[in-house]
Parts: structure tokens; C-alpha cells; sequence
């Protein structure tokens, strides 16, 4: 590791918490080039929901590479966009009655939440976007400025403007109710806007995520949501629901707010919509917003890359169909059983679990106790990451094809783990 120390930059951080150097992956495992075999309860940050290597999809990328296929294209017409467009909107848009026009920019998360504002910003004429404690969005100013972390927005070097925070909402028992929000919360806001006097300009648009991931899994109830979305048409501002992470099938279904009776504006989608790894980015964009947009008014030399269109319609095909759903839901129950364990286990400590479908937490109330948690699953032959405030929730998002074998395995490493920290 000698040479990533010499020559890279301070700036990295995972390979801190996972020192060693990664030669080949499949399905939910990695290996290193010692060839210790590690169980992956990360998956690349919610990237990699179909799983490292997917078979499926690495014979499709193949092919396609191997028959000269176009691998970047900028925003033009290729027969690989097209089979990704229709696949969408067969498999996800039209079960859901959802209208919308799929937008391609940059190829990450950030530049989705980027482009949304922009967006948002010139439809409604106004400055103001609301964002919510414990959010994340990404690491571009407008991204970051919606970013409530003080680590990453301290690091910017510059006013992050434009975004007040505000608390997260849910009324829902183990949901993150402590962070201080709920459906009253909205009708206060809702008052401020209102008065003429508050000295609050209208928003132009409400950014939150139905499930906070990086935030510590505080998950939005349906009324808070509901409320959230009636006070947005109100005022004359656009919802952008950002499902970047808890996205593409992650919590049961392929949104994570599907069932919650809303109807956002802007969706904003990215790391696990490529499927295999390979990096792309999308909004969903209702038609009478998308209007506003004039030919190549938003930009990106990677809009458009077309080995993850190949990869992503293959992803696509897990949702023809509930197996794939049904799968997450019941290995979902598994996680949120052995985290309900852990914590009567330890029930001295308060810990608290929340999470949704195969996106599942523990709050053990201390980052240093998570810290030393993941590193001790890490030399069990573990790999999960700390999140939340502080780091103090201990997150499991395995890949969503994960073996049984595998995710029991796993979870008999974590509890290992927490029991060479608490014990």
C-alpha cells in the first residue's frame, strides 16, 4: 500500500477504514490480493444492489463492447439509450401511472441534486430551497450547500447560500422522531411563509430524501410527507425527492416512497440505476417543468454513457416481475430481526434500530463505539460503514442478491463484532 500512500492524495477516506487492496468481487463477496474473502454489507454505497460482477450483466457488457458498441455518445441517440429509456418506462413508470421525461447529466448524484435546482430555480423565479438537518446531496456547492453535514459543508471555502435547513420529519415511532420534526413542524413553516412579515421569501422547492441513508437511516412517514408535499403546491414550489441511495429497489420496491401517496416533481436517481458499477445519473422530471429547459442549457461531457445503459436495462429486468422485491423484503426482515436482537441484547445501551426493506440500522448513540465496531468487522472479514451523526449508526445495505449463506454469515460477524466492542 506503499504506493497509494506516496502518491495519493489525503483526501481518501474508505481505504482508511478498509486497509488492504481488492483484486476481484462477486455477488456480496470481495477478495484481496492476500485472498482473504470479505462479505460486503456496503455495496459501494448502495451502487452495487444487483451485486458485484452481476452475471447477467457483465455477459451483456461484454457482448456489446466486444460488437463495438458505442461507449460514450454525449446526449446523442444510440440504441443502448434507447433500450434503457424503454425499459424504464415500461418497468417502472407506466405500472405507476407516472408521467415523466428522464433528463441524463453528469454521471453522479451530485449533479442530479445539481441539475434539480437549477431547475427548480428557474421554473418558480425564486432563490430559496428548504433542505432538512441530518440531509445529504452531494458534494457540489448547490448539492452541498442542501447538505446539512458540517464536516463536508466546512470544507467547501466558500458561503453556502440559498438553502435553509429545517427538521426532518416522522411521526413514526424508531423512525428518527428525535430529530425534532413531524407534521406540526410543517404547519409552523407553513405559518413563517405565509406571513408577510416573517421576512422569509417564498422557497422555490423542498429537497428531502424519503429515507435519510448517510443522514443515519431516518426514515419520513407517510402523513409528514404527505404534508410536506401539499405545503410545496401551496407556496408554489417544487418537491424534489432525492432516492439516490434508497432508490432502485433498495427498500421492497424500486422508490423508496412508492406507497406513500406523493407526487414529486423532480426524482432525482443515480448509483445503483447503472447496475453493475459503471456511473450514471438521471432525473425524473414532470413534462411542464421540463419545458423550461432551452437545447443544451445544462451540459456534461459524460450525460449519456452508454455501458451503463447497457448494464442498467439489465438491472431493469429484476422488476418485470416481484420476485426480486419479494426477496429484498424477506431478507429485509431477516436484517431487522437480528438488529432487534442485538439491541435487547444490549439493552442497557438504549440502541435504537430503523431502516426499511434491505436498507437496515442500528443507532448504538456513540460514533467512537461505531468506529470501533466497523473495524472490528472488518478484521472478522466484514465490510459495513458507520453513518449518521457523528458516525454513531451502524449501517447494513448489502447487495440486494446477497446468498442467504452469505447474509447469515455476515450477520454472525457483526454480532462477533459488537461483541468484542461491548462485551
Amino acid at each position: 500500500m506503499q504506493v497509494f500512500e506516496k502518491w495519493e492524495s489525503e483526501i481518501r477516506g474508505y481505504c482508511r477504514a478498509y486497509p488492504t487492496v481488492f483484486v476481484s468481487a462477486s455477488n456480496a463477496r470481495q477478495v484481496d490480493e492476500s485472498g482473504k474473502s470479505f462479505i460486503d454489507f456496503f455495496a459501494g454505497a448502495g451502487v452495487l444492489n444487483f451485486g458485484h460482477n452481476n452475471p447477467l450483466m457483465k455477459e451483456a457488457l461484454i457482448e456489446y463492447i466486444q460488437n463495438d458498441g458505442i461507449a460514450h455518445s454525449l446526449d446523442m441517440y444510440t440504441s443502448a439509450k434507447r433500450a434503457f429509456i424503454s425499459a424504464f418506462a415500461e418497468h417502472v413508470l407506466k405500472p405507476r401511472g407516472m408521467e415523466y421525461k428522464m433528463q441524463f447529466m453528469g454521471p453522479t448524484g451530485t449533479n442530479a441534486v445539481e441539475v434539480a435546482l437549477k431547475l427548480a430555480r428557474r421554473v418558480t423565479g425564486r432563490r430559496t430551497v428548504v433542505a432538512f438537518n441530518r440531509a445529504f446531496h452531494g458534494m457540489t456547492l448547490g448539492a452541498l450547500a442542501c447538505t446539512a453535514n458540517s464536516y463536508f459543508r466546512n470544507a467547501s471555502g466558500v458561503p453556502l447560500e440559498h438553502v435553509m435547513h429545517y427538521p426532518f420529519g416522522c411521526d413514526d415511532p424508531g423512525g428518527g422522531s428525535e430529530l425534532g420534526g413531524g407534521v406540526g413542524s410543517l404547519d409552523y413553516l407553513r405559518a413563517q411563509f405565509q406571513d408577510p412579515s416573517s421576512g422569509l421569501e417564498a422557497p422555490a422547492a423542498f429537497i428531502v430524501e424519503s429515507i435519510q441513508a448517510e443522514g443515519g437511516v431516518n426514515i419520513a412517514s407517510k402523513a409528514w410527507l404527505q404534508a410536506l408535499q401539499k405545503l410545496a403546491n401551496d407556496l408554489g414550489a417544487l418537491l424534489i425527492i432525492d432516492d439516490i441511495q434508497a432508490g432502485c429497489g433498495r427498500t421492497g420496491s424500486y422508490f423508496s416512497f412508492d406507497g406513500m401517496d406523493i407526487d414529486p416533481d423532480i426524482i432525482c436517481l443515480a448509483k445503483g440505476l447503472g447496475g453493475f458499477g459503471t456511473p450514471i445519473a438521471m432525473n425524473l422530471v414532470k413534462a411542464e417543468h421540463d419545458k423550461h429547459w432551452s437545447p443544451g442549457e445544462h451540459t456534461g461531457t459524460f450525460r449519456g454513457q452508454n455501458l451503463s445503459f447497457i448494464a442498467g436495462r439489465i438491472g431493469l429486468e429484476y422488476f418485470r416481475d416481484d420476485v426480486l422485491m419479494n426477496e429484498v423484503k424477506r431478507k429485509g426482515a431477516v436484517l431487522r430481526k437480528f438488529l432487534e436482537d442485538l439491541a435487547d441484547k444490549y439493552s442497557g445501551h438504549e440502541f435504537q434500530v430503523r431502516g426499511k426493506g434491505m436498507m437496515q440500522a442500528i443507532d448504538v448513540r456513540d460514533g467512537a463505539v461505531a468506529k470501533k465496531i466497523s473495524g472490528q468487522c472488518f478484521q472478522l472479514g466484514l465490510l459495513m460503514g458507520p453513518c449518521g451523526s457523528g458516525g454513531r449508526v451502524v449501517k447494513l445495505i448489502p447487495p440486494l442478491t446477497i446468498p442467504d449463506d452469505d447474509l447469515n454469515e455476515g450477520l454472525e460477524l457483526l454480532a462477533q463484532a459488537f461483541a468484542n466492542v461491548l462485551d
